[in-house]
């Protein structure tokens, strides 16, 4: 269906009131009268043949229909405003800084394969990166933006996926099952020496395996607890324990042979990695092209 300035103009209208939850806001943000809104939107419910909004006295919300119609044209304008965002930057010569706090398994997979061509890309644009596991609040700390799982993220913030899910397995190194055995199902692994994980946010992780419709969620025993992938998956290589960790990471040692898999039937499907911001605040075009430079350059996909 192909739209005419007006019918674009009438969506843009909805989507005010949609934010407001208010024709009278709405209508003094724009300068017109709430009369003429209504007049409008049911002129666009007329086109459109569905209800949008849902009228009583004293508010206004979407209808499902509007609700999912309010998501796509907010979408498409934050699409719009970023290519403008990014016309801008390329207009001034890519000027500017950009400030992010990253989970470290991020550093290895994301950042690293993308620095280099975003620093040549863009030489003017000055990135500063933190590096840090436990879960800041990037606002308040001055971040312009945050980089984690896309499950721990606020739902208050702007997630901007940077890889499809993501895989996680239980690896192992041969040493270690030659010793201790193979556990066959994830039950047996509350028989095993595991190393254990502790989050961001300061709780031990509960190891999450699925094989078909079968899932198993296992608080695994182990001595050694750690935040961070890479001592583990070290302390897994040299036979401490078994580990559960994201199969990109382990991909390299297993092809090695210094690690195996040690429940190859099971693994779970987590959310991807996510660049987050502050929906309060326009993106910036240096965080822009960072992410698209990231987009590229994943060897996650």
């Amino acid at each position: 269906m192909s739209m005419n300035r007006a019918e674009m103009y009438d969506l843009s209208i909805f989507l005010v009131i949609v934010q407001h939850r208010s024709f009278r806001k709405a209508a003094d943000q724009l300068g017109v009268s709430a009369s003429a809104l209504s007049h409008r939107i049911k002129a666009l419910e007329g086109r459109l043949g569905v209800r949008l909004l849902n009228r009583t006295s004293r508010s206004v919300a979407p209808t499902a229909a509007g609700r999912a119609l309010a998501e796509k044209i907010a979408a498409g304008l934050d699409l719009i405003n970023s290519g403008l965002e990014e016309l801008h930057g390329y207009h001034l010569g890519a000027i500017g800084s950009v400030r992010i706090n990253v989970l470290r398994d991020a550093v290895s997979l994301l950042l690293k394969p993308a620095l280099p061509v975003f620093l040549q890309r863009f030489p003017n644009i000055e990135l500063e990166v933190a590096v840090d596991d436990h879960f800041v609040d990037v606002t308040a700390e001055g971040f312009d933006a945050g980089l984690r799982y896309g499950g721990t993220i606020p739902e208050d913030m702007i997630a901007v996926p940077l890889t499809p899910p993501l895989k996680w397995v239980t690896i192992g190194a041969p040493g270690y099952f030659e010793r201790f055995g193979r556990p066959q199902a994830p039950p047996d692994l509350v028989s095993h020496h595991c190393i254990r994980i502790r989050t961001g946010r300061g709780q031990i992780y509960k190891w999450e395996l699925e094989r078909g419709e079968e899932r198993h969620e296992i608080d695994v025993p182990g001595t050694l607890i750690s935040g961070e992938s890479a001592l583990a998956i070290d302390a897994a290589m040299d036979g401490v324990g078994l580990f559960y960790c994201l199969e990109m990471l382990a991909r390299p040692h297993v092809a090695a042979g210094r690690l195996e898999l040690a429940l190859p039937e099971w693994s779970s499907l987590g959310p991807p990695l996510a660049m987050y911001y502050s929906s309060r605040r326009q993106l910036p075009f240096g965080l822009s092209a960072l992410i698209q430079v990231i987009r590229e350059q994943s060897p996650l996909g």
